[in-house]
C-alpha cells in the first residue's frame, strides 16, 4: 500500500523550480513562512523546555519534515539548531531542495521517500505534516506510519485546511480564481479535513493533542496571524504518549 497520489505529485514536481521564488507560484507559503516558523519554534522550546535565550533554541532535537517540498520550512529549522531530515515523494523536489541547502551551506538530509516506506529506520522528537494531509493517499496510513517515526513524547504538527463553506470561498475560489495566488486545482475542497477528523485518527494512534489553532490572512498588511478561528487554515499539535 502507498499513501502517494501520483496527479499531486505531478502538480508540484511540475513546478518545483519555482520553490524559492518568493513572488511565484509558492508565493502564500512565503507569505505563511513567518508565522509558521514562528508558532513550530514557540511549542518546542515550551514542550521541551529549552532555553529560548540562544541563537540555536533547537539544537538538541531532531526533526522529520514530510512533504518537505523544496525546503521552506526545513531550512529555518535548520539555522535554529534542529538537525532536520526533508522528505518528499517527488524526486523534483528533493534535487531543489538539496541544492539549495547546498548553496547556503545547510546541512540537511534530504531522502525521496514517503513515511509508510520508512526508509530511515530511526526515530524523530518532531514531526512536520505541514500542507501535506489534504494531497495523500489512504489518510489512516499515511498518519499510522508519520507517527511510527516520532519518539515518545515527540510531537508532531499537521497543518491543513478545514473543509467548511468559508474554506472553498477563501482557500479554492478566492486563492485560486480570484487572487490567482496558486494554480487552478491546486486544492479539492473533499480533500481537506476538519480538525476533529484528524484529531479522531491521533487519538487511535494513542497521541494526545496538546494545541489546536488557526491561522488568517490580512489583505492589507498581507501578513499572518494566529486565531482561535480554525474555519480555514488550521493547525493541530499532538503528542505520543
Amino acid at each position: 500500500m502507498t499513501t502517494i497520489n501520483k496527479e499531486e505529485i505531478q502538480k508540484f514536481s511540475k513546478i518545483a523550480d519555482e520553490w524559492w521564488d518568493a513572488n511565484g507560484k509558492f508565493k502564500p507559503l512565503h507569505l505563511f513562512n513567518p508565522i509558521r516558523i514562528k508558532y513550530i519554534k514557540e511549542k518546542c522550546i515550551s514542550h521541551f523546555k529549552l532555553n529560548q535565550n540562544v541563537d540555536k533554541p533547537l539544537s538538541p532535537l531532531e526533526i522529520l519534515d514530510i512533504g518537505c517540498g523544496g525546503g521552506l520550512i526545513s531550512e529555518p529549522m535548520c539555522r535554529l539548531g534542529a538537525k532536520v531530515t526533508g522528505m518528499d515523494a517527488s524526486s523534483k523536489n528533493i534535487v531543489v531542495a538539496q541544492l539549495h541547502a547546498k548553496k547556503n551551506n545547510l546541512k540537511i538530509q534530504y531522502i525521496n521517500s514517503s513515511p509508510e516506506k520508512n526508509d530511515l529506520k530511526k526515530k524523530f522528537d518532531v514531526i512536520l505534516n505541514l500542507e501535506i494531509v489534504e494531497h495523500v493517499d489512504n489518510l489512516n496510513l499515511f498518519l499510522q506510519s508519520s507517527t511510527q517515526m516520532l519518539n515518545k513524547n515527540g510531537i508532531i504538527f499537521i497543518a491543513t485546511i478545514n473543509r467548511t463553506f468559508e474554506s472553498y470561498i477563501k482557500a479554492i475560489v478566492g486563492a485560486e480564481y480570484i487572487l490567482r495566488w496558486l494554480p487552478i486545482g491546486t486544492h479539492e475542497w473533499n480533500k481537506f479535513l476538519k480538525p476533529e477528523e484528524i484529531e479522531k485518527k491521533l487519538e487511535n494512534l494513542n497521541l494526545k493533542k496538546l494545541n489546536k489553532d488557526g491561522f488568517k490572512y490580512n489583505l492589507i498588511t498581507q501578513e499572518w496571524s494566529k486565531t482561535p478561528d480554525c474555519s480555514v487554515n488550521y493547525i493541530l499539535v499532538a503528542k505520543k504518549n
